[in-house]
C-alpha cells in the first residue's frame, strides 16, 4: 500500500483473502511475543481493531496468575539476585496473556533505562518494573512522575541526595533529552534551572524523600515558564511542551511500525495530536497503531529486526515451548539484551545494532540450546509430539508449518530445498530431526525479522 499521511493511521479493513495467517501472525509478534496456532486461529475470528481494541483495553491475566508471577519476582529480593528477577519477567513473558502490556513494560524498560549495575539492589529494580507495568498502557504523565521518584531510577542517575548548594543535573537533563522532549528542544539553562527544581529529592530506607530544608526555593525559570516550581511542577511544565508528543509517537512508531527508514513527521503528526488530545493517555495512540492500514502496510510487514528477547521469547510462544529461564536470561544478556541491565540511560539502540557476526552466532547458539535441552518441553511433549497434535503433518509439510508459525516472510525456494533435504538425510530420531529443522531455519536472515 501507498499511504499517503491522511490515511495511514485509518483503521485496517482487508479485502477477502487478506486477513489470513500471516496478517494476524503479524499482529501477534509485534503486539506480542508471537502466538500459538489456537491464538492465531482465535485472532482470524475478530477483525484487526477488534483485536487490537482487545489486548489494549482488557487485562486478560488472572488474579491468580498475577500473584504466581509476582511471587516468582519476589523470590530474588532476598539473595539480591538479579539473574533470579531476570528469569522471573522472562518466566512472565512466555506464560502472561496480557502480552500487550509486557510488549510495552519491555519498551519503557528501554526508554526510560535503569541498570542493575550501578543500582545493585532487586527490590529497586522490581519496584521500578511494577511501576512500568502499571502504567504501560496508561497516563504517561503519571509514569514519568512516578519514575522521577522511583529509588532506582534516583541511585541511576545520582539523584539521591540532591542539595541545593550542589543541584545535581542528570536526571533534569535526562526528563528532557531522553525521557520526554528529545534533543534539541532545550537549552542547558533549562536543563540547570529543572535541576533546582529537584533539589531536596532524595532517598531515606530505600523510599523516596522530600527533605525540604535542602529545597532551592527561589524562582527558575524552566522552559520559558517562571516561579518558585517544585519538582512536581518542574515535570509539569516539561509535559506541556509541543514536542514531547511527537517525540514519543515517533518511539511507538519504531517499535511497532518499523526500525527504518523513519517516517516523515507529515506521518507521525495525527498520533502525536491523538497524545495530545487524550491528555498523554498512550493506550490509544498504540490501538490506532496497532490497528491501523500502516501496520499491516509493506511499510511495516518483515520491516524490524527481532530483539534477542523477542526473538527468543517469540519462538518459545509459537512452539508452545518451556524452559530453563534461568539460563535463557543468561544468554540474551550475552547476545545484547541482559533485562535489568540496560546498556546505559539511552537504553539498547535497537534495528541493526540487534545483529552482527558476533550476536548472529550467538543467537543461532541460542536456539540450539534451547531445542537440545532436555528442560525444553513443546506443550509438555516433544517437537515431533507437538507437531502431531497440531497435525502439521510430517516431511516438508512440518517445514512450511514451522515457516508460518516462525518467520514474517517465507524461505527462499533455495533454502527451503536445502531443509528438505537435511530432514530427509539427518540422523537421528523424528524428534531430532524436527529440532535440526527449526534451528536451519533459526540461521536464516528471514528468522531476525518480526
Amino acid at each position: 500500500m501507498k499511504l499517503n499521511p491522511a490515511d495511514a493511521w485509518k483503521p485496517f479493513e482487508p479485502s477477502p483473502g487478506e486477513w489470513n495467517h500471516a496478517a494476524v501472525a503479524h499482529f501477534f509478534r509485534r503486539a506480542g511475543f508471537g502466538a500459538t496456532a489456537a491464538q492465531i486461529s482465535d485472532g482470524l475470528k475478530s477483525s484487526p481493531l477488534q483485536l487490537a481494541r482487545q489486548l489494549v483495553q482488557n487485562r486478560t491475566d488472572s488474579a491468580d496468575e498475577i500473584a504466581s508471577f509476582e511471587s516468582l519476582s519476589k523470590a530474588s529480593v532476598p539473595t539480591n539476585n538479579a539473574d533470579t528477577l531476570a528469569a522471573a519477567w522472562l518466566y512472565r513473558m512466555l506464560h502472561t496473556t496480557d502480552v500487550l502490556r509486557e510488549k510495552m513494560t519491555l519498551f519503557w524498560h528501554g526508554h526510560f533505562a535503569t541498570s542493575n549495575e550501578k543500582v545493585q539492589n532487586t527490590r529497586l529494580m522490581l519496584l521500578q518494573n511494577q511501576l512500568l507495568r502499571e502504567h504501560a498502557l496508561g497516563d504517561f504523565g503519571k509514569l514519568v512522575h512516578g519514575i522521577a521518584k522511583d529509588p532506582a531510577m534516583l541511585v541511576y542517575l545520582d539523584s539521591q541526595s540532591n542539595r541545593k548548594a550542589h543541584p545535581n543535573e542528570n536526571f533534569a537533563r535526562e526528563v528532557m533529552e531522553l525521557f520526554v522532549l528529545d534533543e534539541g528542544n532545550y537549552a542547558e539553562t533549562d536543563v540547570r534551572e529543572l535541576a533546582r527544581c529537584f533539589t531536596g529529592w532524595e532517598l531515606r530506607r530505600e523510599r523516596f524523600r522530600f527533605n525540604r530544608y535542602q529545597h532551592d526555593r527561589g524562582e527558575k525559570t524552566v522552559l520559558g515558564e517562571s516561579g518558585n516550581l517544585s519538582g512536581e511542577q518542574g515535570i509539569d511544565v516539561v509535559l506541556k511542551q509541543e514536542s514531547g508528543p511527537d517525540f514519543i509517537a515517533r518511539k511507538l512508531v519504531r517499535y511497532f511500525v518499523s526500525d527504518e527508514p523513519a517516517l516523515a513527521a507529515a506521518y507521525i503528526a495525527p498520533l502525536a495530536k491523538q497524545l495530545r488530545d487524550d491528555n498523554w493517555n498512550v493506550g490509544p495512540t498504540v490501538q490506532t497503531i496497532l490497528s491501523s492500514r500502516m501496520f499491516y502496510s509493506v511499510t511495516s510487514v518483515a520491516r524490524k529486526i527481532r530483539s534477542p528477547v523477542e526473538m527468543a521469547v517469540g519462538l518459545l510462544r509459537s512452539l508452545e515451548a518451556s524452559c530453563n529461564v534461568t539460563g535463557l536470561g543468561t544468554r540474551l544478556r550475552e547476545i545484547g539484551q541482559g533485562l535489568y541491565h540496560p546498556p546505559n540511560v539511552k537504553g539498547w539502540d535497537g534495528g541493526r545494532t540487534w545483529v552482527n557476526s558476533s550476536t548472529l552466532l550467538g543467537r543461532a547458539n541460542l536456539v540450539r540450546e534451547l531445542l537440545s535441552s532436555d528442560k525444553t518441553r513443546f506443550d509438555g511433549t516433544t517437537l515431533a509430539g507437538l507437531l502431531k497434535a497440531r497435525k502439521a503433518g510430517p516431511g516438508v509439510e512440518s517445514i512450511a508449518w514451522f515457516e508460518r508459525m516462525l518467520l514474517a516472510i517465507p524461505l527462499r525456494d533455495t533454502v527451503r530445498d536445502k531443509i528438505a533435504r537435511l530432514l530427509d538425510s539427518a540422523a537421528g530420531s523424528p524428534d531430532q530431526r524436527l529440532r535440526k529443522v527449526v534451528h536451519a531455519i533459526s540461521i536464516q536472515p528471514e528468522f531476525q525479522l518480526g
